[in-house]
């Protein structure tokens, strides 16, 4: 389904394969949260979604994790930003700001995305699902 939908956006980008139930449930024992579905449905198809530049249009579960722990943990964000436990960051803008999941009460509740703002700190929605984000980055309709 996600490689289908992605290539009719888009041929210009590529997938690895599918992540391994050990790279899943990772994410799962590193950052205390349980995937959306769709993100977990994508991750059954590919590990990441790239460009032709092998950008990341969609983290690998290993990014994510790398990525959510550095910023949930790194100390002198602790004195600039906002606490970022309440966000799963599956993605990046290219420019430092990071698109994520809102973390609610432990769990991810909504399809709803948002955008980060590394300048800010300021937290956007930018997206009602993780098709709407793929699609509006892909085509610009999306721009921050």
């Amino acid at each position: 389904m996600w490689k289908n939908y992605i290539e009719t956006i888009s041929k210009e980008h590529h997938f690895k394969a599918p992540a391994t139930n050990p790279e899943i449930t990772l994410i799962k024992e590193k950052l205390n949260i349980e995937l959306p579905k769709k993100l977990l449905d994508l991750f059954n198809e590919t590990n990441g979604v790239f460009d032709n530049f092998d950008c990341p249009l969609i983290w690998s579960t290993e990014q994510i994790i790398k990525d959510n722990l550095f910023y949930r943990n790194f100390e002198d964000y602790k004195d600039i930003y906002m606490p970022f436990d309440n966000l799963l960051f599956f993605s990046d803008a290219g420019n430092g700001d990071l698109f994520g999941f809102a973390i609610i009460n432990g769990s991810i509740q909504k399809d709803d995305i948002y955008v980060w703002n590394h300048e800010d700190d300021s937290r956007t929605w930018i997206a009602s699902s993780l098709e709407d984000f793929i699609k509006g980055w892909i085509t610009s309709e999306i721009s921050i």
